[in-house]
């Protein structure tokens, strides 16, 4: 312990979790119910008024799902956490809590190709504005904020460009003018990188990656102060809906204890592999923060713990030399999905980012040749021998 604070590798697997209080059980249980009774119509009263602490309805909230929130808070370093059905719910109701008709949301230069799609939702059925930015330099930064900027949203790193952002000096241009900062924590997970730590408001994860880590759950985690995280309970999540089941919650607890030994192991064999592609002859170009030549490495050094268990390449010839790469893998799977044990390659101009048009993909970086890797935790040279074997056939 450092003080009264567990440390990471210990908060995942005992934090906010006392077995006394639940019969001795080591594992945590599920509370599968979706409506909890009162003692008195009195107190029934008095907790729909809010007065008093307790359950009411699952979707209002649940012992589960409370614990793995309250462990991701404190994780996150955070005040409160709220749990979500998708990552994209957690995104939309975090935009919704913090927007309204005429506002204009500031954006790093790529983000989720669903969360392109739903800014541009917000923009022809509500009239909320968005623009990106390559958010290099606070002068920068400060030429792309609107006076109707109502926050700032930052994936870093950015998917699947894996270029960076500077989450110190983001926070402090915000901050000076008074909006917050939303930042997709999604692939580095809180072992990684912790946003809230440089200065910013609220982090996002699609819990369904590496908080998961087995492939098997669909979530999403919100994570900022006590009164904002209050606000979205009773409003946007409340009155949508878009609540997390019990199981899930169960299942992603049950995940989280293994992060850091599966991060350490994702992130050992994505610079494995890194240091194969990098000189491979039919590699044209590749995109890991590990790299000493990556343009934002000095900020990686800065801000997260490791590189990540991603790497994007971009392959010499054409999309159908791409295409023709991804049919000859064995062992790695088509999926577009990221954080599972298994390793996994997709491509981001057809698959994730195909609801981005040609021209605001080529803005953000996102080549037909592109590919993205989620290495997993097999054995690093077992996943090196299936790229090769692809590599040669083309």
């Amino acid at each position: 312990m450092e003080g009264n604070k567990l440390r990471f590798e210990t908060e995942v697997i005992h934090g906010r979790y006392s077995p006394e209080q639940h019969q001795g059980s080591l594992v945590p249980p599920i509370y599968q119910t979706s409506t909890f009774t009162f003692d008195t119509a009195e107190q029934g009263e008095r907790r729909f008024a809010g007065s008093e602490t307790g359950f009411v309805y699952s979707r209002l909230g649940n012992p589960t799902v409370k614990m793995l929130e309250d462990r991701m808070a404190a994780l996150e370093n955070g005040e409160a956490a709220l749990a979500f059905s998708s990552g994209m719910a957690a995104v939309s109701a975090v935009l919704v809590a913090l927007t309204k008709t005429g506002d204009h949301i500031l954006c790093s230069k790529g983000v989720n190709g669903c969360t392109f799609d739903l800014l541009k939702l917000f923009k022809e059925k509500y009239g909320i504005e968005h623009s990106f930015s390559p958010m290099n330099t606070v002068e920068e930064m400060k030429r792309d904020i609107n006076s109707n900027t109502s926050c700032i949203y930052i994936e870093t790193p950015i998917n699947p460009t894996m270029m960076l952002v500077d989450l110190e000096m983001a926070a402090k241009v915000a901050n000076e003018i008074g909006i917050p900062v939303v930042v997709d924590n999604t692939f580095c997970s809180p072992y990684l990188q912790t946003p809230l730590s440089f200065g910013c408001e609220i982090v996002i994860h699609s819990a369904t990656k590496y908080i998961c880590g087995h492939g098997d759950v669909i979530a999403g985690i919100a994570i900022g102060n006590m009164d904002f995280m209050k606000k979205i309970a009773q409003t946007v999540q409340k009155d949508i809906g878009g609540i997390l089941s019990p199981l899930d919650a169960w299942l992603l607890v049950r995940g989280l204890k293994t992060l850091p030994i599966r991060m350490d192991r994702h992130c050992e064999n994505a610079n494995r592999l890194f240091l194969f592609l990098k000189n491979h002859p039919k590699i044209q170009t590749i995109y890991y923060p590990g790299d000493v030549h990556h343009p934002d490495y000095s900020i990686m050094k800065k801000q997260m713990k490791k590189p990540g268990g991603l790497i994007s390449f971009s392959i010499k010839g054409t999309k159908e030399t791409a295409q023709i790469f991804m049919n000859q893998l064995k062992l790695i799977k088509l999926a577009v999905s990221l954080g599972d044990p298994e390793s996994l390659i997709q491509h981001p101009a057809t698959m994730t980012h195909a609801v981005v048009p040609k021209e605001e993909r080529v803005k953000m970086g996102i080549e037909d040749t592109l590919l993205r890797l989620s290495v997993g935790l097999e054995a690093w040279e077992d996943i090196q021998a299936d790229l090769e074997q692809a590599l040669d056939k083309i």
